[in-house]
């Protein structure tokens, strides 16, 4: 049914899409130092969003309006550092599908 190099590609391409927030992709390919590095990357961007998020307050007049439109200004930070981890993970994923298409089985 399929080669051995379209067997592959699947199998990376669906490690990839479903544990891409854990490494899973680099920990199946044996790079487990890499992985543990893509773990961390991703914890530390998550939790340093929720860090510098705004929280509304839950009391009412001036001075929760005041508070809501304070937004941490470092916030851009990990926002930035997630879209570039987001876009790696998706040029990774093309990377896989261009490698299943272009297999001799």
């Amino acid at each position: 049914m399929f080669g051995k190099d379209e067997k592959k590609a699947l199998t990376r391409l669906a490690v990839l899409s479903v544990g891409w927030p854990v490494g899973l992709d680099r920990f199946y390919d044996g790079k487990i130092k890499e992985g543990v590095l893509s773990i961390l990357g991703w914890v530390s961007v998550f939790s340093s969003i929720m860090f510098l998020a705004p929280c509304p307050s839950h009391s009412h007049g001036a001075e929760s309006v005041s508070k809501v439109a304070s937004t941490d200004p470092l916030i851009i930070l990990p926002l930035c550092l997630g879209a570039y981890g987001a876009f790696l993970v998706i040029r990774k994923g093309f990377r896989l599908l261009r490698q299943f298409e272009t297999a001799e089985g």
